[in-house]
C-alpha cells in the first residue's frame, strides 16, 4: 500500500493554481503579485487502466505568491515561493509541513500585436525539502526545470472581452522521476467591468516510469478549473474557485479548492 500511494503521489505535484504565467509580459516597471491558498483532498485514485479504486486519503494544503515584474516591456521576471502541508491516513500515516517548491525564471515575448501575443517561459523549480524517505515528501525532493511555450489572443464574444491563453511545456525532473509533458489552457471572459470567469485546464503526461522503485508506472492525468475574479479597485482582486480531476492513470483523483488575492503596482 505504501508502494501503491507513493506512486499516485508522484502525480499530484502540479495542482491547478489560481495564479498562471500567461503569454502576456508586463510592462516595463510594473509588476503584480497573486497570493493563492489551495487545498485539496483525494480517497480515491486512477488505476493503470484509468479506474477508480480506493486509496488512503490524501490532504494537501498549499500557500503560495506568485511575484511578476516587468524588465522590459518583452521581458518579465517571476519567483514564486511557498508553503505546503501534506498528511496521508493510515496505513501510509505519514505528514509533512514545509516549504515548497520555490520558482524562479522569466518569460520572453518575442511576438505581439493588439490581441495575439507568443512567448517562450523558462523556470527553475528548488525543492524545499530533500527527505526522500518521508511518504508525504515524495516529489518534491529534487530539482526540476519548466520550459514552455506559451499563445494568448484577446477577443470579443457577445460583446463582453474575452482572452484565452494556451501552454505547452516540458518538465525535466531530476532523482530518477519521470520527466513531463504539459498542456495548459486558460479561457476567460468579463461578464462586466468587475467579473472575470475563468476556465483552465491542466494536462500532464509522464515520460516513462521513471528509474525509482516507487514510480508504479508511467501517469497522466487532466483537471478541470472553473474560478471567478472580482475586481475591487484597478489594482486589488478576490479569486475563488474549484477544481476536479476528471480523468488519469496511476494518479490520484484530487479534488480541491483555492482562493487567492491579486495586486497590481
Amino acid at each position: 500500500m505504501l508502494k501503491r500511494c507513493a506512486a499516485l503521489v508522484l502525480a499530484v505535484i502540479a495542482a491547478p493554481s489560481a495564479a498562471w504565467a500567461s503569454a502576456w509580459t508586463l510592462p516595463e516597471g510594473t509588476g503584480q503579485w497573486l497570493a493563492t491558498l489551495d487545498a485539496s483532498t483525494a480517497t480515491e485514485s486512477w488505476d493503470k487502466d484509468g479506474a477508480l479504486a480506493s486509496t488512503p486519503r490524501y490532504n494537501k494544503i498549499d500557500a503560495d505568491v506568485l511575484v511578476e515584474y516587468g524588465i522590459t516591456d518583452n521581458l518579465t521576471f517571476m519567483f514564486n515561493p511557498g508553503l505546503q502541508h501534506i498528511d496521508i491516513a493510515p496505513p501510509v500515516s505519514a505528514e509533512r509541513t514545509g516549504l515548497d517548491y520555490t520558482e524562479l525564471g522569466a518569460r520572453y515575448s518575442f511576438y505581439h500585436d493588439p490581441s495575439w501575443v507568443l512567448s517562450a517561459q523558462a523556470t527553475l523549480r528548488i525543492p524545499g525539502t530533500v527527505d526522500t524517505s518521508n511518504p508525504a515528501a515524495i516529489g518534491y525532493t529534487d530539482v526540476e526545470s519548466d520550459l514552455r511555450l506559451l499563445v494568448g489572443h484577446s477577443y470579443n464574444i457577445f460583446g463582453m472581452a474575452s482572452f484565452f491563453d494556451l501552454e505547452a511545456a516540458q518538465r525535466v525532473r531530476t532523482g530518477g522521476l519521470p520527466s513531463e509533458f504539459r498542456f495548459d489552457a486558460a479561457f476567460g471572459t468579463y461578464v462586466d467591468p468587475h467579473w472575470l470567469l475563468l476556465v483552465q485546464s491542466f494536462n500532464v503526461v509522464s515520460e516513462g516510469a521513471g528509474n525509482v522503485d516507487y514510480t508504479g508506472g508511467s501517469y497522466d492525468y487532466e483537471k478541470l478549473e472553473l474560478s471567478a475574479v472580482y475586481a475591487l479597485t484597478p489594482t486589488w482582486a478576490l479569486q475563488g474557485g474549484g477544481y476536479v480531476t476528471y480523468a488519469g492513470r496511476n494518479a490520484l483523483e484530487e479534488n480541491g479548492v483555492i482562493l487567492a488575492v491579486w495586486h497590481r503596482f
